[in-house]
């Protein structure tokens, strides 16, 4: 068995040595740095450690593995593109790096470099890798969809808010599970207990951003809180602030979401209050902990000794645990 720490020493070695012999080099040289900016690659080691839970070569599968992480920074350059952000991980966006055309057609390559890499994996995996790959790509555009039409939504439900960030980022974490399982031989059974613990992960970890935006303590969180609440983004917090909240309370917050010329800093304490008064933090609190017991339980159904997955345990551990 192979530590999370090694496994993403693997990734990163493969990562920062992928070829790209095609031209143009202009149209290359953006994928090389996106994949360049680092990150936690929390998809390709979940991929390789759910792997590891059956089998111990998990250097075998790394470049489907390359694959996901490829795509998924291909949903984050085009992401960053529509939301115009300047950073990505303390360096500038693709498309201020180059220009928006560069973003847009460099994002496309990613995302058939992706499947090219994803076609590479044994034949007798290749349809199930590529049907499970297509229809996870196709629900995180669902999700970035519902995404974008809540901006402009004042009735966004929990329940939808739920289903939209299982779509747009959940269920890459649960393919990547049972992606792994499934290049490993495991059952279907298995597979399917894998696929559901990384959705519940996902469900968790994507929480705990919300909670952390306005909670977090800026020192570790990596940046400053606050920024969901300056730009009224529909989160598990405001939701249920607005859902929650009394008359006088939700005049307050609406007010706040209306007016465009406040002090940045004046918004966030004002904000942060009305969602101490009503206590979402905690209702947050207990909703992570909720889907991160749930799949803690899918988990423990998986049947390969409890010795295989200790490691597994302590990765996912560390992501709910985390203070940024």
């Amino acid at each position: 068995m192979k530590t999370s720490n090694e496994i993403l020493q693997i990734i990163n070695q493969y990562l920062d040595n992928m070829p790209f012999e095609r031209r143009p080099k202009s149209l290359y040289d953006p994928i090389r740095y996106v994949l360049s900016m680092g990150g936690k690659r929390i998809r390709p080691v979940l991929m390789m450690m759910s792997y590891n839970l059956f089998k111990d070569d998990p250097e075998r599968i790394i470049r489907t593995a390359a694959a996901l992480e490829t795509y998924h920074n291909y949903t984050l350059l085009h992401d960053d593109l529509m939301d115009n952000a300047d950073m990505r991980r303390g360096n500038p966006t693709v498309h201020k790096q180059w220009d928006a055309n560069t973003a847009i057609l460099s994002g496309d390559a990613m995302l058939v470099l992706a499947y090219e890499m994803m076609a590479d994996c044994p034949e007798e995996n290749l349809r199930d890798i590529l049907n499970l790959f297509t229809e996870t790509a196709l629900e995180i555009t669902e999700g970035q969809q519902y995404d974008m039409e809540f901006e402009s939504r004042d009735d966004v439900s929990e329940h939808e808010y739920i289903e939209m960030i299982r779509l747009k980022t959940s269920v890459l974490l649960a393919c990547a599970m049972k992606m792994g399982a499934l290049l490993a031989g495991a059952s279907t059974e298995d597979a399917e207990r894998l696929y559901r613990f990384g959705e519940r992960i996902g469900l968790a970890f994507q929480l705990q951003d919300d909670y952390l935006d306005v909670y977090g303590d800026p020192a570790t969180f990596g940046k400053a809180i606050g920024g969901d609440i300056i730009c009224n983004k529909k989160t598990y917090m405001l939701i249920n602030a607005e859902a929650r909240a009394s008359a006088s309370q939700r005049n307050e917050l609406r007010c706040w979401l209306r007016e465009n010329s406040v002090v940045p800093s004046e918004k966030i304490a004002a904000v942060t209050r009305i969602y101490n008064d009503i206590g979402v933090g905690e209702l947050a609190e207990k909703k992570i902990k909720e889907y991160f017991d749930e799949g803690r339980k899918y988990l423990d159904e998986v049947s390969v000794d409890e010795s295989r997955k200790a490691e597994l345990r302590a990765y996912t551990d560390k992501m709910m645990h985390r203070e940024k």
